[in-house]
């Protein structure tokens, strides 16, 4: 970002897709926690207890009918599949998602940070796309900041693994709960966050990204498939 922010509110963020950016993915789950930077820079972390989370924290979780196929890969991953959000009557992205994200980010003080594990690869650059794809957007200053590379760059350390579970366990030597849904990805990154959260909180003030800087993962267009 052009300038140093004081970023308030700290918006972790995850999706479950229908596959990986070489297949042009769709939005099957979507998870935000917003949390206060009083509450990250308050919270303690007890090394005989299981970590948890600030009490104080908003969320937004919910499941979305991609309308494209799932690759198998990622319907074993994330236990979703077509057949199941469609007969449980999840409609797709539309405007009603929009409305959601946005009363959910607008309740928050800014300005606000969005937080994502591989963030700029992934999370990001779809959700630009599919929120292009329905004529809608963020605001441009939104920041991004990217956990994978702010850890690698705040732990100087060669031939360590950044996948979110491996630091997870670094950290507090056991293994995160409900990995590959979207909101148990979203609490992992925010107790991998809490553990290194004034570090982080700095790094996002000086390096995280402009979302209007953001490229969509590839050009939106209408998705034609019906199952």
């Amino acid at each position: 970002m052009a300038s140093p922010q004081d970023f308030q509110t700290f918006v972790f963020l995850d999706l479950e897709t229908t596959g990986l950016p070489r297949d042009q993915p769709c939005m099957a789950e979507l998870c935000l926690f917003a949390v206060n930077r009083r509450s990250l820079q308050c919270s303690t972390l007890d090394a005989s207890q299981p970590p948890q989370p600030p009490r104080i924290l908003d969320k937004l979780t919910l499941c979305i009918d991609p309308q494209k196929p799932f690759t198998p890969k990622a319907e074993e991953i994330t236990g979703l599949s077509n057949q199941t959000l469609e007969e449980n009557c999840k409609p797709d992205f539309n405007s009603a998602v929009v409305e959601a994200l946005r009363a959910f980010l607008d309740r928050q003080a800014g300005p606000i940070c969005l937080v994502a594990h591989n963030g700029l690869r992934f999370d990001f650059p779809l959700l630009r796309t599919e929120l292009l794809r329905v004529d809608a957007d963020l605001p441009p200053d939104t920041g991004c900041l990217d956990t994978l590379p702010a850890l690698k760059e705040l732990d100087q350390a060669a031939h360590q693994s950044y996948r979110l579970g491996e630091v997870f366990w670094r950290f507090y030597g056991q293994e995160p709960v409900g990995a590959h849904s979207a909101e148990g990805d979203v609490l992992t990154l925010l107790l991998i966050f809490l553990a290194k959260a004034p570090q982080l909180m700095d790094w996002a003030a000086v390096n995280a990204r402009s979302w209007g800087d953001i490229k969509p993962m590839y050009p939106p267009s209408p998705v034609s498939f019906r199952n």
